[in-house]
């Protein structure tokens, strides 16, 4: 192997094509580097010679670089100069791209007779080009026009244009100039482009790092960021690696999907945007989370492409390698623990076990049509949610026998996550409207865990669950969600003269939580308390207090304002003056009965409750039990499910919520 000395009277051999744009390329290139010497060995390859091929086929990736390969691959030269975009994807493996050169004009240009414009060209004008994507843009403007195949070097090309064959040409804007023949140009297209258009490369051998240090100083790849594609895991953050956790850390932007914590992704400094792919709820296609991750990384930024369970497994990710690394994005991949791993764990059923199952497959189950019944032991589909009595039938047809115990499993790893054990023969049959996102697990090895729970399934709707655990096999949906009013200036002001108040009435752990956010946003001193009486309503609002260490004068027997109301009835509590912080939406009745009995009362909003309008609907008809926490939880749920289900035990808390929930339904309250 001959070692290149990297003295500046070197001599490189350069191989190009043997166009004049190629020679042009190279004096171009070596502008930059005006210390080195170099010779020029043009070749003609098999694209160039073979001009009847038409480019609109499809052709071999190296269809315009395969004789410069060889000549690398053979030490024939030291370095090849191209177009970045005739660089084959993958390149020969001997081979590396020693530096990529910044663009300076990325357009498509019009090359006509009598320089027509685009929009002058007479009906059924022929216009030549070269690409399938531009001959689309061209009828996309002009369908009127007769596109035609042309082949040629840009000379050739033209005189076709000039010769009458063609009306018109497509042509690289930076070929044309490049060539000095910008005079030519009639028309600058508005179409979007190949991303590596009118870039040149340098092209070498992996072992001559002597010779790709010639180049490193102009190569544009060292502005660019770096992509992470980091697997978040089935969903439970505590699953998130600590590698994933280091790159999102450093990330400058982060690209994720629905399937994610947003509360956990609050801690990483990076701006955040989501492009989540749902069934038929497609924020962005794949290629425009693609070209979006591209170009923040070509604009510099460290980029983390997040995605729910591991990037490889039905999630997209080979296609992103390989749209990042054909465009000389550098990108590294960060396993996350996938779904269908994850459900051995939180179901204790086995994904193999000795003497039952030695083999699994994870399959798609996205197309009823095309869904894959592979012969393994046990079978674990994804995204089938919608698919679920399709896949059933599929497999029996397959061979599958009928009593095979089957699991659906909705939100593995997550704290509303819910089984529901089945066979293949009543899933078959099956019409339930199952929750999304949902794996479907079949195979013998589901009996270890396939019995019916004693626990009655319970859907609660507030946004909290922990005082409600015991009550079954809870689902948490919760239906409202609560903020914090922002630059609360009548809070402020209540708050800086908190010691002319005689009493604070807190009527929920959400009027303690944002009452004392504030109260230690303005840095104030919890001693002035000591002259106001503090009244809660119920225990959870009191045990909220007990975080900030304080405790109530007195707290309502039940888990509502009326408590409270009866107190100052019977201790005949007047002339006091009262702050009242709650939601936006509060009952003014408290307030009102309060006035009435002979208080001022300050009533001011610290928080807004509205509809969760994300929240993922699950089928009403699958629960035993329904818990409403608040007034507005009813109001939510009639919004969202437009009716109370019968046949469901009610749990309403408090007798606000009660009167609420009646008014809605004939059932039993309890």
């Amino acid at each position: 192997m001959r070692i290149l000395s990297q003295k500046s009277t070197d001599l490189l051999t350069v191989t190009a094509r043997n166009s004049l744009l190629s020679q042009f390329q190279v004096k171009e290139v070596f502008s930059f580097f005006p210390s080195l010497k170099y010779r020029i060995v043009p070749l003609e390859t098999f694209g160039d010679k073979n001009k009847y091929i038409s480019l609109m086929d499809t052709v071999a990736p190296d269809f315009f670089t395969r004789e410069l390969d060889e000549m690398l691959i053979n030490n024939d030269a030291d370095v090849a100069v191209h177009s970045a975009k005739d660089i084959p994807y993958p390149m020969p493996v001997e081979l590396e791209l020693f530096a990529l050169f910044e663009a300076w004009d990325k357009t498509d240009s019009l090359v006509s007779r009598n320089k027509l414009t685009l929009a002058q060209l007479p009906v059924k004008a022929r216009i030549g080009t070269s690409s399938v994507v531009r001959k689309a843009e061209l009828l996309g403007c002009r369908p009127d026009l007769e596109v035609v195949a042309i082949r040629g070097t840009i000379e050739e090309r033209i005189a076709q244009v000039d010769n009458g064959t063609v009306d018109a040409l497509v042509v690289a804007t930076c070929a044309l100039k490049r060539l000095g023949l910008e005079h030519r140009i009639a028309d600058t297209l508005p179409f979007k482009t190949h991303p590596l258009q009118g870039n040149l490369a340098i092209v070498g051998r992996k072992d001559r790092e002597d010779v790709k240090a010639l180049f490193s100083a102009k190569d544009v790849r060292k502005n660019y960021g770096k992509v992470v594609l980091v697997g978040f895991g089935p969903g439970d953050p505590d699953l998130l690696t600590l590698k994933g956790d280091k790159a999102l850390a450093k990330a400058d932007v982060i690209f994720h999907d629905d399937l994610l914590d947003k509360q956990f992704l609050a801690r990483y400094p990076a701006e955040k945007i989501y492009v989540g792919k749902r069934k038929d709820m497609h924020r962005y296609c794949q290629d425009e989370i693609n070209e979006l991750v591209y170009q923040a990384a070509v604009s510099g930024k460290n980029v983390v492409r997040l995605k729910g369970g591991d990037p490889m497994i039905f999630a997209h990710g080979r296609e992103e390698i390989d749209y990042l690394q054909s465009r000389f994005v550098e990108v590294e991949v960060v396993s996350g623990i996938s779904a269908g791993i994850a459900l051995a764990a939180y179901t204790h059923i086995p994904l193999t076990h000795r003497g039952m199952a030695s083999s699994v497959a994870f399959v798609t189950g996205h197309s009823a049509e095309e869904t894959q019944t592979p012969d393994a032991d046990t079978l674990v589909y994804y995204m089938g949610g919608a698919n679920i009595s399709a896949i059933a039938k599929k497999l029996i047809a397959a061979g599958r026998k009928e009593d095979t115990p089957a699991a659906l499993i909705y939100n593995v790893s997550l704290p509303n996550q819910k089984i529901y054990y089945s066979s293949l023969k009543e899933l078959q049959y099956s019409i339930v409207n199952y929750p999304t996102p949902i794996l479907l697990i079949t195979g013998s090895v589901v009996s270890f865990e396939n019995r019916v729970s004693c626990k009655q399934k319970v859907l609660l709707t507030g946004t909290s669950w922990k005082e409600y655990e015991d009550c079954g096999d809870i689902t948490h949906t919760p239906l409202i969600r609560i903020h914090k009013i922002e630059n609360n200036e009548r809070l402020y002001a209540a708050l800086r003269t908190i010691d002319t108040f005689d009493r604070v009435i807190f009527t929920s752990r959400y009027a303690v939580r944002y009452f004392f956010e504030v109260w230690h946003e303005l840095e104030l001193d919890l001693k002035a308390f000591s002259t106001v009486e503090i009244a809660s309503v119920g225990k959870t609002t009191s045990a909220e207090l007990g975080k900030h260490q304080i405790y109530p004068d007195m707290e309502s027997e039940t888990e509502s304002a009326e408590g409270l109301i009866n107190y100052f009835k019977e201790t005949g509590i007047r002339n006091e003056r009262i702050l009242l912080p709650r939601s936006n939406i509060g009952l003014k009745s408290f307030s009102e009965e309060l006035t009435r009995l002979g208080n001022y009362v300050e009533d001011i909003p610290v928080y807004t409750n509205t509809v969760n309008d994300e929240v993922e609907k699950i089928n009403p008809a699958l629960f035993q039990k329904i818990v409403f926490t608040s007034p507005s939880c009813v109001d939510a749920f009639m919004q969202i499910y437009g009716e109370i289900p019968a046949g469901v035990q009610l749990i309403a808390k408090g007798e606000t919520t009660e009167r609420r929930l009646k008014s809605e339904s004939n059932e039993t309250i309890y």
